[in-house]
């Protein structure tokens, strides 16, 4: 166990470190390497643990850098909603909204690529932005235990200096992350080796927030910037990848793409369903979800069945492609392709 616990202490102080030169996102990549270690439902717990100290200690270090404006309006709406994601928890599984997130983080690639020139930032957010982006802060963070990245655009394009962003960030989030942590004692989300891991990473947080004053202060306006925006994509990236195998996974699911003489074809199985999504040169682009023959109209079964009398085995497939809706069907004789057949 020991032995764990060093990795997790060396992957969060690198995560840390990362974090304070990209302005946060810290959580979210933590989040894939704690999910291999305790319960989906467990992560947040722990997550929160370590990202509380490691705010408080960042609020600490650059604590007259905080912008109490943002902090006025963003907080208030934050803690009935933390409270809310918290309780969703029990109920909700968070990989989907992961995926989701994964999605809206990988979106922000073209910002990456922006030059000095072309990154004006944007007009000063109403009051009601600022008290919606903090219901949203707080309901997410309360399902996953970390959104720093998510909203770190918002951050980059408001105005902030790079070490406003990292003091308000922390200022908005340390209630939260002690609020959160409160709540998954009382919902049962908090078990012992959760604690353990979250201690794990709170120590690295702590060791990680004082030489983040050292790396800051060497870093430009627009390389920090730009790093944050490339934090966003990278993290995106890492967090698709976890969660759709998670999903694939726990759904007895597989994805297989396979380039043929026709042109591309994807195959998805998912539980007990099988669907393909094929390009051909001559047809474009087709649909496709394997059916029981049981689902064929007498007449159907009839004509399917006379066609390869040999066969040992027929997979039908209902296609849908653009302007018709046909059904094939494959015929295997000793596990060997032996012929196909089309028909309405």
């Amino acid at each position: 166990m020991w032995t764990i616990l060093l990795i997790i202490f060396l992957a969060s102080f690198a995560a840390f470190c990362l974090s304070a030169v990209c302005g946060g996102g810290a959580g979210l990549i933590l989040i894939p390497i704690l999910g291999k270690l305790l319960p989906i439902s467990e992560v947040p717990a722990a997550l929160s643990i370590g990202t509380f100290t490691s705010s408080a200690s960042r609020l600490v270090v650059f604590r007259k850098y905080i912008n109490w404006k943002i902090v006025k309006y963003f907080v208030p709406p934050a803690l009935p909603a933390v409270w809310l994601g918290a309780y969703l928890l029990k109920y909700l599984d968070p990989v989907y909204l992961e995926i989701a997130m994964g999605v809206f983080l990988v979106s922000n690639l073209p910002l990456v690529f922006r030059n000095q020139n072309n990154s004006a930032l944007s007009a000063r957010p109403k009051n009601i932005l600022l008290v919606t982006i903090g219901f949203l802060a707080g309901f997410l963070s309360g399902i996953t235990g970390a959104v720093g990245l998510l909203f770190n655009r918002f951050y980059l394009r408001y105005g902030l200096s790079k070490e406003e962003i990292i003091a308000t960030r922390a200022a908005n989030e340390i209630i939260l992350h002690l609020i959160k942590i409160i709540l998954y004692v009382f919902f049962g989300l908090l078990s012992i080796k959760a604690m353990q891991v979250g201690l794990a990473v709170a120590l690295s947080g702590v060791a990680s927030a004082w030489g983040a004053k050292y790396l800051i202060k060497k870093m430009s306006e627009f390389g920090f910037r730009r790093i944050g925006y490339m934090a966003m994509v990278i993290s995106g990236l890492i967090m698709l990848t976890q969660s759709t195998t998670g999903l694939l996974t726990a759904n007895n699911g597989s994805l297989a793409a396979n380039v043929t003489r026709q042109g591309l074809r994807a195959i998805l199985k998912w539980q007990d369903a099988n669907f393909s999504l094929e390009f051909t040169y001559d047809d474009g682009f087709e649909f496709a979800q394997i059916i029981p023959l049981s689902e064929l109209s007498a007449e159907q079964q009839k004509l399917v069945y006379s066609k390869f009398p040999k066969a040992d085995m027929v997979i039908v497939e209902e296609v849908y492609s653009v302007g018709k809706n046909v059904f094939e069907a494959e015929y295997y004789a000793n596990n060997q392709f032996i012929g196909k057949y089309d028909f309405e």
